[in-house]
């Protein structure tokens, strides 16, 4: 078995995990049974050689992640509808290729608006009030780094307030046992409830690590542009995302990859970041996990060779 990489992210009532060749979503729907749909799945990168070089790997690949959580979201979500339209004795059967090619398109419309959304409050929003700051100074510096903390007090006072709601609280939850298990399977000990309730529930490979990344990554990128003109600020913010997406994912495979002082270094903000978007699971919340992980790879295979050193 080659070594690699398994990621994944917590959705509702459920965890989705992405290996080699698929990703698998497993839910805990109302009647407390666990289901488990695998969905093939080849990256881009793989598909065609250009796109899976340095850079340019990291901007297909969070295009793919958003992709893939958006879609996995809105499935585990369509659990509880059908469980809501049961009770209420008014569901709508449909057939299946309509309703997958609507799903499709909505999935698609969803992912923009959220996009627009996000780069609006994180990304252009930041840059439009540390502008003002030009009628204080005219040191490009200072401007910049008033933008990037500005940026990072927004992140994290989202994340904050969302963490009292009690769907996300339990999504938290689910974000833990996704990090638990993965560390457990990855420590080389077996995927049982007790092995992975031991477990930290802190990952470098985090995507919360990944956007707390970009915040930071963000500033040094934007001192090569210096201006006080709005309009060119605001468009160079939008024009750089792929850039800090790219260089972003490099800082995060980097560390995810090794253990050193430099690693640990560049790890250390994320895993400050996931105390507040992970929390300790349950049982019934780890069990969704390790289904989640059978459904991508033979996780008994995975741990022998940790154990005996022997992937090829």
């Amino acid at each position: 078995m080659k070594r690699v990489n398994i990621g994944g992210q917590a959705v509702l009532e459920g965890v989705m995990m992405k290996g080699p060749s698929s990703y698998a979503l497993a839910v805990r729907k109302p009647n407390k049974e666990i289901d488990v749909k695998v969905t093939p799945y080849k990256s881009m990168g793989e598909k065609h050689k250009g796109l899976n070089i340095p850079i340019v790997r990291g901007v297909v690949n969070f295009i793919e992640s958003l992709y893939i959580g958006m879609k996995t979201l809105m499935d585990s979500s369509e659990y509880f509808e059908e469980d809501e339209a049961e009770k209420n004795e008014s569901e709508q059967k449909k057939p299946e290729q309509k309703k997958e090619s609507g799903n499709s398109g909505y999935l698609i419309g969803t992912l923009i608006v959220s996009l627009i959304i996000a780069i609006g409050v994180f990304m252009l929003l930041p840059a439009f009030l540390a502008n003002f700051l030009y009628k204080l100074t005219d040191k490009d510096i200072i401007v910049n780094i008033a933008e990037g903390l500005l940026r990072l007090f927004i992140f994290l006072g989202y994340v904050a307030a969302i963490a009292h709601m009690e769907d996300i609280k339990r999504t938290f939850m689910y974000h833990g046992a996704e990090h638990k298990t993965i560390n457990c399977m990855e420590a080389g000990k077996d995927l049982t409830v007790e092995n992975v309730r031991a477990a930290t529930r802190f990952h470098k490979r985090c995507g919360t690590s990944f956007v707390f990344i970009v915040m930071i990554i963000s500033i040094f990128v934007f001192m090569f542009v210096q201006t006080d003109v709005m309009w060119l600020r605001l468009v160079s913010r939008i024009l750089l995302i792929p850039v800090i997406a790219g260089i972003s994912y490099e800082v995060i495979r980097y560390a995810g990859r090794h253990a050193n002082v430099c690693s640990n270094i560049l790890s250390a903000p994320g895993l400050w970041v996931q105390r507040l978007t992970t929390k300790e699971p349950d049982d019934d919340m780890i069990e969704v996990a390790i289904k989640s992980v059978e459904g991508v790879i033979d996780w008994h295979e995975y741990v022998e060779c940790v154990r005996n050193d022997s992937f090829e």
